[in-house]
């Protein structure tokens, strides 16, 4: 247990010699540290946006470390940027640092006793599952399907969030609640035409809604996404199955070749891709007859 806090500690410290320099560095332009200012507020609320959906289940920890990293980022180039100080003056600028330096520490330690699982530092206690209703342990399958419930609601008031919209789909999906998540999907492509990986889960959604068939709408769907983005992997793929379903085997193998040429070598999904290729091409040549 020792040992994770020297660890913890140290990285705490390696994180403030990237952030306590540049605040403590002097500025003279008030305007932009106005703008700083008002950009930090902004961080936070996204930081407490991020905690909330982790803790509702929306996201995943996984999402949650991805999406935090980059905000930690981009917090980073901000601070870092010429007259992005956040302060008016020296003395100002110290306290405004010496404030993260103390807010940043406690709230690694405060989020880790939130979300984490501090018995597991001491072998000494015996693991115990926690309960689905126990603060930070796994949500019951009913939790997350209210969780789910509430942004549908949110989001009939708030039509316009797109972000929101696919949010809802992608937990439709892993709810294997296929139409609602094509409904979701189709929101999604009508704030943003122009949205690569919305209209091609649109089409996934849709078909799966219609008993896995491609023809109609997900064709559509599919080709839509092939038209903004002629290379995109998961495009390809379905228009590759939507040929294949219709029996245009020569159609299904170009799309699959154009899609084969962009897996990396030794993959498995290249291995399941080239399967289907010779499959398509064995049954094209007995078509051919």
């Amino acid at each position: 247990m020792l040992t994770f806090w020297i660890v913890t500690a140290l990285f705490i410290l390696f994180a403030l010699w990237f952030v306590l320099p540049s605040l403590l560095q002097k500025s003279g332009d008030s305007k932009g540290d106005d703008l700083r200012a008002a950009n930090v507020l902004v961080y936070k609320d996204q930081f407490n946006e991020m905690e909330s959906d982790l803790k509702t289940g929306l996201i995943s920890q996984e999402q949650h470390q991805q999406d935090k990293e980059e905000l930690e980022r981009r917090l980073l180039d901000d601070v870092n940027a010429p007259g992005s100080d956040l302060s008016s003056s020296p003395a100002a600028a110290r306290k405004f640092a010496y404030g993260v330096g103390m807010v940043i520490p406690i709230g690694v330690i405060a989020l880790y006793l939130v979300v984490g699982n501090p018995k597991a530092l001491s072998p000494s206690l015996p693991q115990m599952a926690a309960p689905a209703t126990q603060p930070g342990g796994p949500m019951s399958n009913q939790q997350i399907a209210a969780n789910v419930e509430k942004l549908a609601k949110r989001l009939e008031q708030n039509p316009n969030d797109a972000e929101g919209w696919l949010m809802l789909g992608r937990s439709y999906i892993s709810m294997e609640r296929f139409a609602d998540a094509a409904a979701a999907y189709e929101h999604v492509t009508k704030l943003n035409g122009n949205n690569a990986d919305a209209w091609a889960d649109y089409a996934e959604a849709s078909a799966m809604a219609n008993g896995q068939r491609l023809a109609g709408k997900p064709t559509d769907a599919i080709n839509r996404a092939l038209q903004i983005d002629p290379k995109h992997q998961k495009a390809l793929d379905l228009a590759g199955s939507a040929a294949y379903q219709a029996g245009d085997y020569k159609k299904a193998i170009d799309h699959w070749q154009k899609l084969l040429t962009q897996l990396p070598a030794g993959s498995e999904e290249l291995r399941t891709i080239s399967a289907q290729i010779a499959k398509a091409r064995e049954l094209a040549g007995e078509k051919a007859k």
